[in-house]
């Protein structure tokens, strides 16, 4: 359970589109940016004025029309349709946040790529099969050892001047953790 802070941005995939959860979101003062599915009913309200030369299409005021999704979530919302130029994509953006420029909202969703990116890249390279501990602290320890440990070998690849790459390093490590071998005699 989140506890939503007011003045936040909460950045989700649409996936998790959820008008009640949204609206809560909303009464406790925070900001979300979400996508919108392709079959959601809205009727707009106002077109605002848009530069197409950022990639930014519409930005518009609407309502939600489908029966459960305006009961769940009852104020006005923005609709933003911006095409990514670097992949051509046409991606379709819901927000509570009037105030930010519309290409702002857009990039505010892009960089949640970035995040995810960085999971991916934990997942990858840092060996975390599973957390020990789902506590906060638990989980930011666990995290930042394995870190420690990668930036540790990759000191140790660029000092050594090894040819391996850092998961075959770390592969020969783990075999080898208890043995009492010098690391140069290792590769």
């Amino acid at each position: 359970e989140i506890i939503p802070e007011a003045g936040a941005f909460y950045i989700m995939d649409r996936g998790y589109l959820d008008f009640a959860r949204l609206y809560r979101l909303h009464q406790c003062m925070a900001f979300f940016v979400t996508r919108a599915k392709n079959n959601f009913r809205f009727r707009r309200l106002y077109s605002h004025p848009v530069d197409k030369s950022s990639g930014v299409l519409c930005d518009q005021t609407i309502v939600l029309s489908g029966y459960y999704a305006s009961k769940d979530y009852p104020e006005k919302l923005r609709r933003i349709r911006y095409v990514d130029q670097e992949t051509g994509k046409t991606l379709v953006f819901l927000t509570n946040c009037f105030i930010l420029p519309a290409l702002t909202i857009a990039k505010l969703y892009k960089s949640r790529w970035q995040v995810e990116l960085f999971f991916k890249w934990i997942k990858q390279h840092l060996r975390i099969k599973a957390f020990f501990g789902t506590s906060e602290n638990a989980v930011k320890s666990q995290i930042w050892i394995a870190v420690s440990v990668y930036v540790l070998v990759a000191i140790l690849k660029k000092r050594l001047g090894l040819p391996h790459s850092l998961y075959e390093i770390l592969q020969i490590l783990s075999l080898t953790s208890f043995e009492q071998t010098p690391i140069t005699a290792m590769f």
